[in-house]
């Protein structure tokens, strides 16, 4: 009987002999080292405080773009703008927050004065504008008239279309 391959004999082994041989093998296994493989490397050697070469200085020559300036300066600009907006919204919602007979007045006579403003100045204007323009049209042809109009209109759920064609 061969201690390297038992299976390698044509007899099966005693019931003392395959408990024997198990207890080999398992042995075996127990007592040997499994192989170690490295999966990273971690170098220990301790490190220079600089490199072999001199330290070389290194201008920083960076150029900011026309248009980037611009741009930046416009949305400080508007960042300005809308914190003034806000604070003045803020203010009116104050104002409407303490409703008395005051802010009431506070918030609307303004208004109406300007409305008043706008319809005075409104009918100045349209009264000057009557005054001065007279409409008199005088036609030295004859005049031919055809109601030849076609009309076209497609109507969708939320959108709508419409062709109009005069024929002359």
């Amino acid at each position: 009987m061969s201690t390297e391959n038992p299976a390698a004999d044509s007899r099966p082994l005693s019931e003392s002999e395959a408990e024997a041989e198990a207890r080999r093998i398992i042995e075996g296994l127990w007592k040997s080292e499994p192989a170690t493989t490295t999966t990273s490397y971690v170098d220990r050697t301790p490190v220079p405080p600089y490199g072999s070469a001199e330290p070389v200085r290194q201008e920083d020559h960076r150029i900011v773009p026309a248009w980037a300036a611009g741009v930046a300066v416009a949305s400080i600009g508007v960042g300005a703008g809308i914190t003034g907006v806000g604070c003045g919204v803020w203010l009116v919602c104050q104002g409407f927050a303490a409703v008395t007979l005051t802010s009431v007045l506070f918030v609307t006579l303004p208004i109406a004065a300007l409305a008043a403003a706008v319809v005075a100045i409104g009918s100045v204007v349209r009264s000057v504008k009557a005054a001065t323009v007279t409409t008199h049209h005088h036609y030295s042809g004859p005049v031919h008239q055809e109601h030849n109009t076609q009309v076209t209109s497609h109507g969708g759920k939320w959108f709508g279309r419409s062709n109009t064609t005069v024929n002359h």
